[in-house]
């Protein structure tokens, strides 16, 4: 048990055509919520948290609830250093013991990205950590970013190919349509460029703005190559909504245990949707290097 990568995770997903789900926590009760849903279904699970979540709670509190939740429910926890910008603040997170990290340089441009991506992957794995970039530019809002639609760009085959061969990054998260936060309408997803782009890279691919996505849209994107689903305003929708309600059933309530809870548990419904719907279900632990 313990904090682990998610290099070989993640390969057998792609292999093997299913997602391991990837969940934004931010505090103590979303790791828990998280984590009970996908003990429940033995199911693997990455912690994401992004900078401003660590900025919520520290790295080593952090770690000191995953490893302490990774005995209690007898599985391996993956922390996940979702969207990071800054060489050092990953390098500091990761001598903590973190062990799968995203370097985010799609704002850069593309030579810009490859230097900043090949110098976090040397270091990381020179630690064991697995390194996740992104290749296009989603539009929307995630952490303090706002991409408007305008300034999006979605990630180009060959382009990709060399990027992959030149920083030696274990995923890819690809731009094929989706986008941070709400959507206003159905997102158009590029099913042929995310089809080509499986074709020629062999290592898994990662679906970013998972939440709101029609179920069968991510199913189709399993399919064709992506190995990891990342949801996040899913789960804070689904909390604070369920807090909402219980403070209006009773105004006078001020007892975190009883709120919280009411929380907790509409975000692990959430949980045990997107489980289902990226077929992790029972395969935690079963034949993963770690």
């Amino acid at each position: 048990m313990g904090i682990i990568s998610t290099k070989y995770l993640l390969q057998r997903a792609r292999k093997e055509k299913w997602a391991v789900p990837a969940f934004n926590i931010h505090n103590a009760e979303t790791i828990q919520a998280v984590l009970e849903a996908c003990h429940e279904r033995r199911s693997p699970v990455m912690l994401a948290g992004t900078p401003s979540t660590f900025k919520h709670i520290s790295c080593p509190d952090m770690l000191a609830l995953c490893r302490s939740y990774s005995e209690r429910f007898q599985m391996p926890v993956i922390l996940h250093l979702d969207h990071h910008e800054v060489y050092e603040d990953i390098v500091n997170k990761v001598n903590g013991g973190v062990r799968s990290a995203m370097i985010d340089g799609s704002h850069l441009p593309f030579e810009e990205n490859i230097i900043l991506v090949r110098r976090v992957t040397e270091y990381c794995h020179h630690m064991d950590c697995s390194v996740e970039a992104e290749l296009g530019l989603l539009g929307g809002i995630e952490d303090d970013k706002d991409v408007d639609a305008a300034h999006s760009f979605l990630t180009d085959p060959q382009q990709a190919v060399a990027f992959v061969e030149r920083t030696g990054i274990d995923s890819l998260a690809v731009a094929i349509g989706t986008a941070h936060g709400l959507y206003t309408q159905r997102p158009e997803i590029d099913f042929a460029r995310l089809e080509k782009i499986g074709q020629l890279l062999s290592i898994p691919l990662v679906l970013h703005g998972g939440s709101g996505v029609p179920d069968e849209d991510v199913i189709q994107s399993i399919k064709l190559g992506i190995a990891k689903v990342n949801v996040g305003t899913e789960l804070k929708i689904a909390f604070a909504g369920a807090v909402k309600a219980y403070f209006a059933e009773n105004p006078d309530a001020s007892d975190p245990r009883f709120y919280m809870r009411k929380g907790m548990d509409a975000m692990k419904e959430v949980v045990h949707h997107k489980i289902t719907l990226c077929g992790s279900e029972g395969r935690l632990g079963l034949g993963d290097k770690q």
